[in-house]
């Protein structure tokens, strides 16, 4: 069977080129499918599934919403070590579906792990049995619609079947573009490191464009490595690492229901095993999972619905990380800044209303705020020599930074978003169309 890339080669997705891409290749004990269930009413690929033929150690981080989805519902109540399948679809959130979405769950579950088993006995030398507690999901899509649970489980025999236990860069951007919304390019990300003296891998792929806000950041996030690390050290790092990765980040301001970010290490790269968070040997690996985890967060914020800006708010030098953290939400979440990048217009005035109602203490004698290199305000007034032509310019860039000295301590934070364009308002008015 070909590979179907009709999602990643649509019109609106025609910006990136396939050579763009990192080149993320095979990882061993992993396998990876897609396939269309024709969710979208079209032939666009919209489930993916990633087989762990051997079982993986996992952890996950899902959303803070009170209200949650049934496939987060369901992924919560398996008490389990191992991770055989990771099942996706789009189109369909399987939220406010009650019981209907949650049972539908369960017979996927029973009918994965039955095909798989079966696919265990094809394959394998010692097959194992898979059971419904080692399937977990990722849905996204719209809320409250009746989950399509016959057309899903109609694909799971091609999904099992076409099963592909060596991957390469196309076969990554097909499982990525599978995950997709209304993004308009697949996103994957990788890195390679060692841990000890063994060269280990971690892959990624993600969605997400719009109803982005932490904690966590509306999307799905994947990330897969042939590291051999336990569960509970997994679950460290990957808290760890969301915090100034996609708990840095927001387009619009508002939390899904939906939110969920997985890590899976299938062990088979053969390092010594990692079961201490405090084991040297992972430094490397800490970093690198940081950076995949970066790397994914900024794509979901550049590929924001409309975006037309990639903005970067540096807050500097603040009494306490969590004073940074509000204020650089507070510029990044105001609708009234955020439509002034959009139209280029270098508005500082908007800039410091959204410092000011940060409820965060100001001495305003220490306050500076800089376009990129340009000085707007310094220490508390505005820069004698600001030029606004030269903001004006600035302001025409795809990537604006704007660097906000609060000048009462040494703590810093960064958060990314993005501006708001009329195409946002025509995205969220069509998305059910």
């Amino acid at each position: 069977m070909g590979i179907n890339l009709s999602n990643f080669l649509a019109s609106k997705s025609q910006k990136r080129k396939m050579g763009q891409y990192q080149d993320l290749d095979h990882l061993d004990g992993l396998s990876v499918s897609s396939a269309s269930a024709n969710l979208y009413n079209s032939n666009r690929d919209d489930l993916a599934m990633f087989y762990f033929r051997d079982g993986a150690n996992f952890a996950s981080v899902y959303t803070q919403s009170k209200i949650l989805s049934e496939n987060i519902k369901w992924n919560l109540s398996q008490k389990t070590q191992k991770i055989f399948s990771l099942i996706i679809n789009t189109r369909n959130a399987n939220s406010f579906t009650g019981e209907q979405g949650y049972r539908s769950m369960q017979h996927l579950a029973d009918f994965v792990s039955k095909k798989l088993t079966e696919k265990q006995k094809e394959d394998e030398d010692e097959p194992k049995i898979i059971k419904s507690k080692n399937i977990i999901f990722g849905c996204t899509g719209t809320i409250g619609e009746k989950f399509p649970e016959e057309k899903i489980k109609s694909k799971i025999p091609d999904l099992v079947r076409d099963i592909k236990y060596t991957q390469n860069k196309y076969i990554w951007i097909k499982a990525a573009s599978a995950i997709m919304t209304t993004d308009t390019e697949p996103k994957i990300a990788m890195e390679e490191c060692k841990i000890g003296n063994t060269s280990v891998k971690i892959y990624g792929i993600a969605k997400g464009s719009g109803m982005i806000k932490p904690n966590m950041a509306t999307t799905l996030g994947y990330i897969f490595t042939d590291a051999d690390i336990s569960n509970d050290v997994l679950k460290k790092l990957l808290k760890k690492n969301i915090e100034n990765t996609f708990n840095a980040i927001s387009c619009d301001g508002d939390t899904s229901t939906n939110d969920m970010i997985s890590i899976f290490s299938t062990g088979k790269a053969k390092n010594s095993f990692i079961k201490n968070i405090g084991d040297k040997k992972i430094k490397s690996f800490d970093e690198s999972l940081n950076k995949v985890l970066l790397n994914l967060a900024k794509r979901v914020v550049a590929d924001g619905e409309g975006a037309s800006k990639f903005i970067t708010i540096n807050v500097l030098n603040s009494k306490t990380e969590n004073d940074a953290k509000k204020i650089g939400f507070s510029i990044a979440n105001s609708p009234l800044v955020k439509t002034a990048i959009a139209g280029e217009d270098p508005n500082w005035g908007r800039i410091i209303m959204a410092i000011g109602k940060a409820n965060v203490d100001i001495n305003l004698s220490k306050l500076s705020i800089k376009f990129g290199e340009l000085i707007i305000i310094n220490k508390g007034k505005v820069y004698t020599q600001y030029n606004e032509t030269e903001a004006e310019n600035y302001m025409k860039s795809f990537a604006i930074n704007i660097n906000v000295d609060i000048g009462n301590g040494k703590k810093n934070f960064t958060v990314y978003t993005m501006d708001l364009t009329k195409e946002y308002i025509n995205i969220n008015t069509d998305y059910r169309s």
